[in-house]
């Protein structure tokens, strides 16, 4: 099996955002970055899948020349081949915009199967995998729990809401976003390291792909807190505490 993982570099969890003077995104420069944690579980879904059926796994990345970091430690954890379509422009685009510049990268691999995170850690927006499954022309699944290839097509468990589960037939090739806790990760070792030195990174520039969306305003939360005192007898005030946590809080049915 041809196998491409699409891989995001984000903020590290433990950095401190600071938004840059415009407040349309974060202070890139002081940032510290890492490859984001639903985008590793679908490479590690990738790489299980090319030990049990062969073939290869190939990196795929869109982003400024920092993200070679995630893009190298990809392929010390085993991943064989990289594609990194290099733009600045690319680091806080929409969903749309990068799907589209991979999907411009990737059009002549003719992979079997594309895999993603479910989402990213920065933007959270969840469009990434199915924009790309529009644009190859592909089927595609979302939240996957479990993925089988069987006789040349695929069976794969999705995971929907209340604790319930789905399973999918579905041809190849195919796109998938894959859930985190699908699997358990690995980590590079020394050997991996090593070998990920002399594998292929193919630079790709991107075309032009203008964002869909614009972000108007970037803040982080401010802590607010409000009391509310309820009177009345004890019975009373127990009824209106127990209506409001109902009505409005929501915490009880």
């Amino acid at each position: 099996m041809k196998i491409a993982v699409c891989l995001k570099q984000v903020p590290s969890r433990d950095w401190q955002p600071r938004v840059n003077e415009a407040r349309t995104w974060v202070r890139d420069a002081e940032a510290t970055f890492e490859m984001n944690e639903p985008d590793a579980y679908a490479l590690e879904e990738g790489l299980r899948l090319k030990e049990r059926h062969g073939g290869e796994v190939v990196v795929c990345s869109a982003g400024p020349a920092r993200v070679s970091q995630v893009v190298r430690e990809a392929l010390a954890r085993g991943a064989d081949r990289a594609i990194h379509v290099e733009s600045d422009a690319l680091a806080a685009a929409d969903g749309a915009a990068v799907a589209g510049a991979l999907a411009d990268a990737m059009g002549g691999e003719a992979f079997d199967l594309v895999l993603t995170g479910l989402q990213s850690d920065d933007q959270g927006l969840a469009q990434v995998g199915v924009a790309l499954a529009e644009r190859l022309g592909m089927p595609h699944a979302t939240i996957i729990m479990e993925v089988k290839v069987e006789d040349g097509a695929l069976r794969v468990k999705r995971e929907l809401e209340g604790g319930w589960f789905q399973w999918v037939a579905m041809p190849l090739p195919a796109v998938l976003t894959i859930q985190s806790g699908i699997n358990q990760l690995r980590y590079a070792t020394l050997k991996g390291i090593m070998a990920a030195k002399k594998k292929e990174i193919r630079k790709v520039e991107a075309a032009a792909c203008a964002s869909r969306q614009r972000i108007v305003n970037l803040y982080a939360p401010q802590k607010t807190k409000q009391t509310t005192m309820i009177g009345g007898s004890a019975a009373e005030a127990a009824a209106e505490l127990v209506k409001r946590l109902r009505d409005e809080a929501r915490a009880i049915d």
